[in-house]
């Protein structure tokens, strides 16, 4: 089984209300070939939410408690952060998923990329909170960009 970020089949999850819809992903969905999940709102977060960006690391520096998860205004959600990826972690292992596409740049789901904790749309090498975890469980994290080039065995 193959688990999606909620955004990019289309359903409004994102901070600000919205979707990143990819066709390619929600055609998936609705054929059953994966399913959905947003880490965020598994965490505790409603939508909309303030934007959020971790600050000292990345996700891997969060999980060992180097790094947090700063909101906008300058709130500390780590510990909602980690609540859900460790949520998103419980229902990988329970439906034995060999795959789990997440959003590029989030700070929870950011495979390869995420912001710099800035909040000035610059971007930074790192991994998010959920991707994080995932990878440390031996699950197999890519983003929405390279999952164009991944082929369903």
């Amino acid at each position: 089984m193959i688990i999606v970020s909620a955004c990019l089949a289309g359903l409004d999850v994102r901070y600000d209300g919205t979707h990143r819809l990819d066709h390619h992903i929600a055609k998936l969905v609705d054929e059953g070939k994966a399913v959905t999940a947003c880490p965020e709102l598994l965490g505790g977060f409603a939508t909309p939410r303030e934007p959020a960006e971790i600050f000292g690391g990345d996700g891997e520096e969060v999980l060992d408690g180097k790094a947090q998860v700063i909101e906008r205004s300058g709130r500390d959600v780590t510990a909602m952060y980690v609540e859900g990826a460790c949520e998103t972690l419980r229902q990988a292992q329970a439906m034995k998923a060999t795959l789990v596409v997440l959003k590029e740049f989030s700070p929870s789901c950011g495979s390869s990329m995420i912001y710099n904790g800035e909040f000035a749309g610059k971007a930074k090498s790192g991994l998010g909170v959920t991707a994080a975890l995932l990878r440390r469980h031996g699950i197999e994290v890519i983003s929405e960009e390279q999952f164009v080039d991944w082929t369903l065995e």
